[in-house]
C-alpha cells in the first residue's frame, strides 16, 4: 500500500498513528517531495470512481491563491489532472492508493 503525505499535516499524522496500530504495512511517500506524476494520478482517478474535485486540497492556501474554485470548472479532466502533477500541495492528502483502492483525504 502507498501512503501519500504530508508529514506536517495532522490529518495525515492522524492516518500514520492509525496505520502504525492496526499493524497495516504501507510505503510512505512525502508528496510534495515526489509529487504524483499525471500518469499516476490519472490512473488513481480512474480507479477511484470519485469526482475528480475530491483529488484537489480545496483548503489548501495554493488552490486558494491560484482561485481553482473558478477555474476548475472550465478545465477538461487532464487539464486538472495536469495541474495536480505540478504541485504535491493542490493534491488532497493523505492520498492511499492499493491495487483497486484508492481514499483521499
Amino acid at each position: 500500500m502507498l501512503f501519500l503525505c504530508y508529514p506536517k499535516c495532522s490529518t495525515c499524522q492522524k492516518a500514520r498513528k492509525w496505520l502504525d496500530e492496526h499493524g497495516i504495512k504501507y510505503t510512505e511517500r512525502h508528496i510534495v517531495e515526489k509529487n504524483p506524476t499525471y500518469d499516476e494520478l490519472k490512473v488513481w482517478y480512474q480507479q477511484s470512481g470519485l469526482p475528480i474535485k475530491k483529488f484537489f486540497n480545496t483548503s489548501g492556501m495554493l488552490y486558494k491563491e491560484q482561485k481553482l474554485k473558478d477555474k476548475l470548472p472550465d478545465m477538461s479532466e487532464e487539464e486538472q489532472l495536469r495541474l495536480l502533477a505540478t504541485n504535491g500541495m493542490l493534491v488532497k492528502r493523505p492520498l492511499i492508493v492499493k491495487e483497486n483502492l484508492v481514499l483521499t483525504g
